[in-house]
């Protein structure tokens, strides 16, 4: 236990920092598709979305990746008593929505919009995928400007020359800030500019959310129209169940790629000894006989050798402890900053 204390002064000896920490994820076509034979999608009796996990999910080695779900408007023209799931279908919508968007001025809750300016006569996305990434994977947020997706459009996907490109494309700087649930921005198609209003969805950073409007899989977005009956999703939303709607997006994803992010802040405290301080030691064996084992002359100065660092509180209650690698050397000849960081 320490003797001797020294005051550790805010502005000068502590200091903050946040460092922004990120990995690359791929979720590739065959994990979602292919490799286990749909033995890593698990389905619920409540039918409203299907998780997607890295490996046959029965397994102990297995990692929950995404959730996958559809919904559409109360407003859309797919609205109607005729869609099968038609009531789960819009509480899935509304759900997100509520999230993402919020609601307006009425108490109303807001659709999806295009641009994402919220305006009353913007273009809404009103007929929606949507792609919940696991925390496991996006860590505090996706990494902005980073996102791209590759997804086979069209009645059968089959044709590489059938893949659309989707990306978070200038977001790094053009991110928006008017959700409730924080930052986002728009996705693009690789030839689009942004805020054009070409927008095929939008990307949710913090929330780790992928919305798309559901008409980039059709053959408007991708291969020329005419290759596709451009009204198939609207076939697939109506007259499917939403298990059956996932299968059928989840066999045209081929790929997705985005950094995620690990916000790490730091409290650095730079632990001063001046030339006059602990150059002694409060051990009882640094003593023999009333004398200093380290002085060889009555003459020599005296030192220590330093190898822990305490922090403590106010009233002086230890709060934490460093170790130094290698036993360090302090005599009056001598000053030392040690720098302790403190990680959270």
């Amino acid at each position: 236990m320490a003797t001797t204390f020294k005051t550790l002064v805010l502005d000068k000896d502590v200091a903050n920092t946040r460092t922004m920490l990120h990995e690359a994820i791929p979720l590739t076509g065959t994990i979602v598709s292919g490799t286990y034979a749909d033995e890593n999608i698990k389905n619920y009796a409540h039918g409203m979305f299907q998780s997607v996990y890295d490996y046959p999910y029965l397994s102990s080695s297995a990692n929950h990746i995404f959730d996958l779900t559809v919904g559409y408007s109360a407003t859309s023209a797919l609205s109607g008593a005729a869609s099968i799931q038609n009531a789960k279908k819009i509480n899935i919508y509304n759900q997100m929505a509520q999230v993402l968007v919020g609601y307006d001025e009425t108490g109303a809750i807001r659709e999806f919009d295009q641009d994402g300016n919220l305006a009353a006569g913007g273009t809404k996305l009103k007929e929606c995928v949507f792609v919940n990434f696991s925390r496991l994977l996006t860590k505090d947020e996706v990494k902005k400007g980073s996102f791209i997706m590759t997804a086979l459009t069209g009645g059968t996907p089959s044709a590489p020359t059938d893949a659309l490109t989707i990306q978070d494309h200038g977001a790094s700087s053009t991110y928006l800030t008017n959700s409730p649930a924080g930052e986002y921005a728009p996705l693009y198609t690789s030839s689009a500019t942004p805020n054009t209003g070409s927008a095929v969805g939008l990307l949710y950073y913090q929330a780790g959310i992928a919305v798309l409007t559901a008409s980039v899989y059709d053959g408007a977005f991708g291969a020329p129209a005419a290759t596709y009956d451009t009204s198939s999703i609207d076939a697939v939303l109506t007259g499917s169940e939403i298990s059956s709607s996932c299968d059928g997006i989840r066999n045209r994803w081929q790929d997705c790629d985005f950094n995620n992010t690990t916000e790490l802040n730091s409290t650095i405290y730079f632990c001063r000894a001046s030339s006059n301080e602990f150059n002694y030691s409060s051990n009882p064996t640094y003593l023999s006989g009333s004398k200093i084992r380290v002085k060889n002359e009555s003459t020599d100065s005296p030192s220590s050798y330093i190898t822990t660092i305490g922090l403590y509180s106010e009233d002086n209650e230890l709060l934490a402890v460093a170790k130094i690698s290698e036993p360090l050397k302090k005599d009056p000849t001598n000053e030392l900053t040690l720098r302790v960081r403190l990680d959270y």
